[in-house]
C-alpha cells in the first residue's frame, strides 16, 4: 500500500466532518507541505476524534506550533 493510500485510510474517521476537513488536507496540503509539516499531520492522524475535533472547533491546541499550523490549515478549509 502506497503511503498516500495509507493515510487516506488513516483520514476515515467515526466523523464525516473530520472525514473531510483530513482528506482536503491530504489532497490539497499535503503534498506541498514540508517534511516537518507532513509529520505533524501524520501525528494528528493517531489523535483520537474527540482530541481532533476539540482542536478543530478551537477548545483545545496542540502542544507544537508545526501541528498548530496544520490545524490552523484544517480550520481554514472548514471555513470556506
Amino acid at each position: 500500500m502506497s503511503e498516500q493510500a495509507r493515510l487516506k485510510w488513516l483520514c476515515r474517521r467515526g466523523m464525516k466532518e473530520l472525514d473531510v476537513l483530513l482528506e482536503h488536507y491530504l489532497e490539497h496540503e499535503y503534498p506541498r507541505a514540508d517534511e516537518e509539516e507532513r509529520a505533524a499531520f501524520r501525528e494528528l492522524l493517531e489523535c483520537q476524534d474527540p482530541v481532533l475535533w476539540d482542536y478543530v472547533m478551537e477548545r483545545d491546541q496542540p502542544g507544537s506550533e508545526v501541528t498548530r499550523n496544520v490545524v490552523r490549515k484544517l480550520v481554514s478549509a472548514l471555513r470556506a
